[in-house]
């Protein structure tokens, strides 16, 4: 006769179950999630990306015009046409695009060079307890230091060249890099870590399979940081270290611009250091943000 008992569960098929239901579970939070989504129309975009930054403008522009006639001194605050006529003379004089290009490559090579120093600094202070006790509280310090400050040593140091240019900017990004990457490694869960020491991932290949992923976007946050320091390390340094043999930057350019009392070419000046810095922003790091957001899961859809 066959036995009508039922035999217990053993704990591997209790597991085990749990495991496929709360599998099941997250498979059906993760088809809600990725539900394809219609593609939004050219009305829609241009609401959401486009209206916004173009109605920031003309409000500035607004109060531009309104506020020229009271100051009424064009010495001290120009109109938006003599500003205009400034971008137009040198454009038409071909001196534009070398004002921009000048700047731009230096702090983008500047930059680089600080992110070949201030990733593996960063790892090390992360991952070394003596080097972090020894120098972490020193890389705080620097990154609160103005970067204006460097500019003289530099200047005594290496000269008024392209050196010193370069030297001011890694001692003004470096730090920054540095503690970005110190602050998502922090955030990495140890489980990670552990999981990785199991399937092998040590040393060198573990910093590169399991850290630098997980500390993504604590290192993407720092990245960006350490441009906006480099670029604002690099107009200090044009500003102050003016040469004539270090070719005219956008710094060159504002410092030219208050010794001839030129309040238009100031405003040029002042324009075009925002606008590269808006450009290398949206061209570069946003992308790379909303990426490393994307993978993650936490790009809200808009």
């Amino acid at each position: 006769m066959a036995s009508s008992e039922t035999k217990p569960e053993s704990t591997s098929d209790l597991a085990a179950g749990t495991l496929r239901r709360d599998s099941s579970v997250e498979a059906g939070l993760d088809a809600l999630e990725n539900i394809a989504t219609a593609p939004r129309s050219f009305r829609q975009v241009f609401a959401t990306k486009i209206l916004p930054p173009i109605t920031a403008v003309a409000v500035v522009l607004v109060a531009w015009y309104a506020l020229y006639p009271i100051v009424d001194n064009p010495t001290k605050l120009p109109s938006p046409g003599a500003v205009a006529s400034a971008f137009k003379d040198a454009w038409l004089q071909g001196e534009l695009l070398d004002y921009i290009w000048t700047s731009v490559s230096r702090g983008l090579l500047g930059f680089a060079f600080a992110l070949l120093i201030g990733t593996p600094l960063g790892l090390l202070v992360a991952r070394v307890k003596f080097v972090r006790a020894a120098i972490g509280p020193i890389l705080s310090g620097l990154q609160s230091l103005p970067s204006v400050a460097w500019v003289p040593p530099a200047v005594v140091w290496f000269g008024l060249n392209n050196s010193m240019m370069y030297a001011v900017i890694l001692l003004g990004a470096v730090p920054s890099i540095a503690n970005g990457l110190v602050s998502g490694v922090d955030q990495v869960p140890p489980l990670f870590l552990r999981a990785g020491r199991t399937m092998g991932a040590t040393g060198i290949k573990g910093i590169w399979h399991i850290t630098l992923p997980a500390a993504l976007p604590g290192y993407v946050a720092g990245l960006k940081q350490g441009w906006a320091f480099s670029w604002r390390s690099l107009m200090a340094a044009e500003i102050i270290a003016n040469f004539p043999d270090l070719g005219v930057g956008l710094g060159q350019l504002l410092e030219n611009a208050r010794t001839a009392s030129d309040m238009a070419m100031v405003f040029e000046a002042i324009l075009l250091i925002l606008f590269v810095g808006i450009a290398i922003d949206l061209l570069i790091f946003s992308p790379l943000e909303r990426w490393v957001l994307r993978s993650r899961g936490l790009l809200v859809k808009s």
